[in-house]
């Protein structure tokens, strides 16, 4: 399960059990994402959160990096049985917005924020399972 992390939402992305395609699951309010955890992990079985990582262009921590961090230490509190990977997510928005102009999707909903936060979860999803099958 990958997180795109934002102050106003989550954007969350999931795979299949082989681990073959990562798909997007929803956009969470960070103030409810435990909740909404907590009931999925009652019906579905998660390996490992990814979790997206802002750094600037060079390499430093980006100034979204302080909330990132709470987040990641708020599901280690919360799951401290579920191994977390940190993704560097530079250009995933980019990508994410990129994806949705070449699907063929109306003006007003590419600038859906909501979907370029799914769909950059997807991204990093996908970024890092490509990454272990080399």
């Amino acid at each position: 399960m990958a997180f795109d992390y934002g102050t106003k939402r989550i954007g969350i992305a999931v795979t299949d059990p082989l681990q073959i395609i990562a798909t997007g699951l929803d956009n969470i309010h960070p103030n409810n994402i435990i909740e909404f955890l907590k009931k999925y992990l009652q019906t579905e079985q998660v390996e490992r959160f990814i979790v997206g990582e802002p750094k600037q262009m060079d390499n430093t921590p980006s100034q979204s990096a302080i909330h990132v961090k709470g987040f990641v230490n708020l599901l280690k509190k919360t799951f401290p049985e579920t191994p977390i990977e940190m993704v560097d997510e530079r250009f995933t928005s980019k990508m994410a917005s990129a994806t949705i102009a070449q699907s063929g999707m109306n003006k007003k909903n590419r600038q859906n924020k909501e979907l370029v936060d799914t769909i950059s979860a997807v991204i990093l999803l996908q970024s890092w399972m490509d990454r272990r099958l080399f």
